[in-house]
């Protein structure tokens, strides 16, 4: 039988590798109360989940072995409103897929699935008591505040549609009905968290703590984009995808900031080195030495800048370790005929070049012909308009959006 954790182990457990923590008193005030703290973690459905969303998927393991109730939104509306990343006819398709993927790798992780609960944002963003509450939050919030909020998160373009602004105002709001105490997200979405913290007491709502993760730079430096296919790792690339992608990220020797390939290292590949091992470790194989064992981030970074870490050692080890990672969820990519068929109908490939014999392929019931999918997963073409906004009407696009059915 589990030992129940203490107070302070719970709270240790909830705030290890975390960047941030705003409002902590919360979160001491609810384990001392002695009941679980409830947390979610939303995700848009936008481009294609890739290796980053290990991250805070492992962070969500360390939530529930602290107790904690745990609730994951697909954010599917909010993937609509920035900037149109998820045509509307896509938005329902591509929302089956990330509950099937994440599903999948907190499996590979092993976290308890039993223990977590999805909720579709359209589940209850369509409601007229969330409409209302929505429109009483946009009179307490100045149109400065809300672009500022949503300055790292939102798609940022010349001459923005309005629904940029309102997509902060839905996530503060979102804490309010899916009664959590907490909301735990990237460093990147602070200003989101603060506008929460600030403006839910305005129309009489409670305020929450905010958890707040480093952001890992991508295998090029910088943030991991959707939009940048060298800048992560698909969960559904193949092993010599990987290999290839890995060969060439920026990985500099003797250098730890900005360093992709060490970071995902430190916030995947340690952690998760508790389901071989029973504990945080990595192990680096060395021709002609004895191997190089790590339990802890700052023992790699100090061989990292002393050269006894080196990118021809590392690379071939994270490589090895990924690899190993992705292959549950690939084998139940490939074991599933509806999954397979969902990732095809969420994010259709280009058309292919025109030739002089013409031949009709089925590209999916949601794929228009005049438009070209970018890496990012909108779209661009003289179609576009039709399958990013809809034109059937405020009922048909409830309707496309909708996903309570398949829930």
């Amino acid at each position: 039988m589990a030992t129940e954790l203490s107070i302070e182990e719970k709270k240790a457990l909830i705030e290890s590798n975390l960047q941030e923590v705003l409002n902590p008193e919360i979160i001491d005030a609810v384990l001392k109360e002695g009941r679980p703290l409830k947390i979610y973690w939303g995700t848009a459905t936008t481009g294609r989940p890739h290796c980053g969303y290990f991250v805070p998927c492992l962070k969500l393991a360390e939530f529930l072995k602290a107790g904690c109730n745990v609730k994951v939104l697909l954010a599917d509306i909010h993937a609509f409103l920035d900037n149109l990343k998820a045509p509307i006819e896509l938005v329902k398709l591509r929302a089956e897929y990330y509950k099937l993927v994440i599903t999948e790798l907190l499996k590979a992780v092993n976290v308890p699935i039993d223990k977590l609960t999805f909720t579709l944002g359209s589940d209850y963003q369509l409601t007229p008591g969330y409409t209302m509450d929505l429109l009483r939050l946009s009179t307490a919030v100045t149109e400065h505040d809300a672009k500022r909020a949503g300055a790292e998160v939102v798609k940022q373009v010349d001459n923005a549609p309005l629904s940029g602004l309102i997509y902060p105002l839905m996530q503060a709001l979102d804490e309010e009905y899916l009664d959590v105490d907490a909301q735990f997200g990237g460093v990147d979405q602070r200003k989101i968290f603060a506008l929460a913290k600030d403006v839910l007491p305005r129309v009489g709502f409670k305020e929450r703590a905010h958890l707040m993760n480093p952001m890992v730079p991508g295998l090029q430096g910088g943030k991991m984009s959707s939009s940048d296919p060298d800048s992560k790792i698909d969960l559904l690339d193949t092993p010599d995808d990987v290999r290839k992608k890995l060969k060439k990220a920026f990985c500099p020797p003797k250098q730890v900031e900005e360093n992709g390939v060490l970071s995902f290292t430190e916030f995947v590949l340690l952690p998760a080195g508790t389901l071989k091992y029973g504990k945080p470790q990595f192990v680096v194989e060395r021709r002609d030495a004895e191997p190089l064992v790590y339990t802890n981030i700052k023992q790699m970074q100090d061989d990292w800048r002393n050269d006894v870490l080196t990118p021809q050692l590392l690379k071939p080890a994270v490589t090895d370790a990924l690899i190993a990672l992705l292959a549950p969820i690939q084998a139940a990519y490939k074991a599933s005929k509806e999954f397979q068929e969902i990732e095809k109908k969420a994010y259709p490939p280009p058309p292919a070049p025109e030739k002089k014999k013409k031949v009709k392929k089925d590209k999916g019931t949601f794929y228009p012909k005049k438009v070209e999918a970018k890496p990012d997963g909108h779209v661009e073409g003289a179609d576009a308009a039709k399958v990013n906004l809809g034109t059937e009407g405020g009922e048909k696009a409830i309707e496309t959006l909708t996903l309570g059915e398949k829930s």
